[in-house]
């Protein structure tokens, strides 16, 4: 079997070790007769891959237990809509953040809920190349909350740092950066992300939620977009997508046994590191837009002379096994995406490519 390097933005890839369990259990798990696919969400085989799922985000994630741990459907995007549905009361007013394209979306679909303004923004004739400094934001003391994207896939920046927002809370859309370095989640109310990137397959939504902002949340609001319900019934109120849960279960193991999160961010940076000497390495080639600085370790972009010459460095690419590296269709350029499914190997791979490259340029 020849397995591509996959640098797609997402669906991404995922670590082969976890699909091979997968591949080991598709039709007979654990000696029940038949695939988790074909179990009923009710019953005790899947519940127990469910809750070890959450318990193996809570151990990754050292969640104490002030928070919730709750699986949704719809992505990032439904979120972009119910956080203000739950946490945007009438009278009172949320902040924004915008420093990419997705959080250009959330502060749009917020629009249609309540009333919102933006706190900050990084937007220069519709591009971002950088992450804003503490001064340079407007927060409003007496917000509901306070919105953030931490990564920004189309446009490769990252928050490094997390802006103080006093006795706000703080709402973070870590759809592309989540699990890939230790963070202190107790400086947020509430985080969740599309698994699709870091987690596991798409079709599950992970929401982070502390019990104080579940517990006061709005009522008036369907009862499926409650986060209340989803807390008050395990995540099981409906059925949830149960082999995408089950597969992050097989991510999330994997990600504890090669070492946790320490592990898992010592092999980003590296692979941030590995490409971005290159890219800086050969300047008249490559040029990486973005300041040093807000550079992102999920996403890296870069363009070079031309389109042409993006579209033949792409083709090239493709002919040696390396896919998904075109530039999201907003922005051009090249994107390589390094979640932490993608091996070292397959940025050593790339970088050996680019240099090779940029001497035949």
């Amino acid at each position: 079997m020849a397995r591509v390097h996959n640098f797609n933005a997402g669906p991404a890839g995922l670590p082969l070790p976890a699909l091979e369990r997968a591949q080991r259990e598709l039709l007979d798990f654990e000696g029940t007769g038949m695939s988790i696919m074909e179990h009923s969400h009710r019953g005790k085989a899947f519940e127990a891959v469910h809750n070890e799922a959450i318990s193996l985000l809570r151990q990754l994630l050292g969640l104490t237990d002030d928070y919730h741990v709750l699986f949704m459907q719809g992505g990032a995007a439904m979120q972009f809509a119910v956080v203000p549905m739950n946490l945007l009361p009438p009278g009172r007013s949320a902040d924004y953040i915008v420093t990419g394209g997705w959080s250009e979306k959330a502060l749009e679909e917020a629009k249609r809920v309540g009333t919102v303004r933006v706190a900050g923004s990084t937007a220069v004739d519709k591009r971002y190349t950088r992450i804003p400094h503490q001064g340079e934001l407007s927060l409003d003391p007496n917000a509901a909350y306070v919105h953030m994207t931490t990564n920004n896939t189309l446009f490769g920046t990252q928050w490094h740092w997390l802006p103080d927002t006093g006795d706000v809370p703080l709402v973070a859309d870590m759809s592309s950066d989540i699990l890939w370095r230790k963070m202190d989640i107790s400086r947020f109310a509430l985080v969740y992300a599309g698994a699709q990137k870091n987690i596991g397959p798409s079709g599950i939504t992970v929401v982070i939620a502390r019990k104080d902002l579940v517990d006061s949340a709005r009522k008036d609001i369907p009862v499926i977009f409650r986060y209340a319900t989803y807390a008050a019934n395990n995540s099981l109120y409906n059925t949830p997508p149960t082999f995408a849960i089950y597969l992050m279960r097989n991510v999330l193991a994997y990600t504890l046994e090669i070492g946790g999160l320490e592990e898992v961010e010592r092999r980003n940076r590296k692979k941030g590191e590995l490409l971005y000497e290159t890219i800086d390495a050969h300047p008249d080639v490559f040029r990486a837009p973005v300041e040093k600085e807000s550079r992102s370790f999920m996403n890296v972009v870069f363009r070079l002379a031309s389109e042409e010459m993006e579209k033949r460095f792409v083709a090239e690419a493709a002919k040696e096994g390396m896919v998904g590296l075109a530039g999201h269709r907003s922005t051009g350029g090249i994107r390589v995406s390094i979640y932490n499914a993608v091996p070292v190997a397959s940025v050593e791979r790339l970088t050996a490519f680019m240099r090779d490259f940029a001497k035949r340029a």
